[in-house]
């Protein structure tokens, strides 16, 4: 029986997955998504939502789209109910991904931030770049076959 893994990317990542079609982001964004669970809380999702919706996003991505990416993403994460609260990120505002991760039992947290990368691993959970995490899914796939 093999266990699901599971994910968390922080918010810069997943508007680079979404905005860069062709990104080492979206790769590791659509693979995670089809290797496991990917994870999110209320703040999380809130976020997402405040700055999908900026106007400098509006040349990259039209209305319908960011609509269709966040009620698949909704209809597809698995929405976690944050029971650990974290004050360890250098900035406050990252703490909420530290939080969905170790509330969520996340294998991986998926980040560009240097300000969670630096914490790496986190509490055992190990905080990587989406290239990173592209390598180890890759590795792993291949590993299998």
């Amino acid at each position: 029986m093999t266990t699901e893994l599971r994910f968390v990317f922080d918010t810069n990542a997943i508007i680079s997955a979404l905005l860069l079609k062709k990104s080492v982001s979206r790769k590791a964004f659509d693979t995670a998504q089809n290797r496991g669970q990917l994870l999110v809380s209320l703040d999380t999702l809130n976020e997402l939502n405040e700055v999908l919706w900026r106007e400098k996003f509006s040349k990259y991505v039209t209305e319908q789209e960011r609509l269709q990416f966040l009620s698949a993403l909704v209809r597809e994460a698995e929405l976690v109910k944050v029971t650990d609260r974290i004050s360890e990120c250098r900035d406050p505002k990252d703490d909420k991904f530290l939080e969905l991760a170790v509330s969520g039992k996340a294998d991986y947290l998926v980040s560009g931030d240097k300000d969670l990368l630096v914490l790496h691993p986190f509490r055992g959970i190990p905080i990587i770049r989406p290239d990173q995490l592209l390598g180890i899914l890759t590795r792993e796939s291949d590993s299998k076959t």
